[in-house]
């Protein structure tokens, strides 16, 4: 689907939750909830810096976009309005948002170390060759992430401890890191 379509798809889920598994459940709806709302304050706050700007905007050959993703997920409602608010004037870049729950499951070519986790963000070329794959975080929040896990920490503390990391790095991190493999 077009990034409007998931925005479309998205507020669908927040009118009739009960008509989307597994937004029935309370905890899923609330923290969707959540997500909506960053999502919304990032296409109001974000704006790419310089050297992003000029690196999507000198791409001249046909690019398919593919973020794999789902309105339930915390790191996404930073990242895919990001990555979106990047490439949304550059007419080459195709970007295609998939859901990773409904087929047709590309996740699964795209795990993380063993798991579905997400957003994840492949750049193909326009014979369908990959040439970045990113996510499901910026590295020096996945090495937080993997870090308070091993130390056991409550997934309560982690989601907090991510949360302050996104708002206070500003997508500058996942510029960094996608400037370096587009370069």
């Amino acid at each position: 689907m077009t990034f409007q379509e998931y925005l479309d798809y998205f507020e669908q889920i927040l009118t009739s939750p009960e008509d989307y598994d597994p937004y029935g459940d309370a905890a899923y709806l609330n923290y969707t909830k959540l997500n909506w709302s960053r999502m919304n304050r990032w296409l109001k706050r974000f704006e790419p810096n310089q050297a992003i700007k000029s690196l999507i905007a000198s791409m001249t050959e046909p690019q398919h976009w593919i973020v794999i993703t789902e309105p339930w997920c915390g790191d996404a409602a930073h990242s895919v309005t990001q990555l979106y608010m990047m490439v949304k004037n550059n007419p080459n870049i195709d970007f295609e948002i998939q859901l990773r729950d409904t087929e047709p499951f590309l996740i699964e070519d795209y795990l993380t170390d063993g798991s579905k986790s997400i957003p994840k963000l492949i750049i193909r070329n326009d014979v369908g060759h990959d040439k970045v794959i990113w996510g499901p975080r910026p590295q020096p929040l996945q090495y937080l992430y993997l870090q308070m896990k091993e130390e056991g920490k409550p997934f309560e503390e982690i989601k907090e401890v991510m949360q302050k990391w996104y708002n206070e790095d500003s997508g500058e991190e996942l510029q960094k890191e996608l400037l370096a493999r587009l370069s």
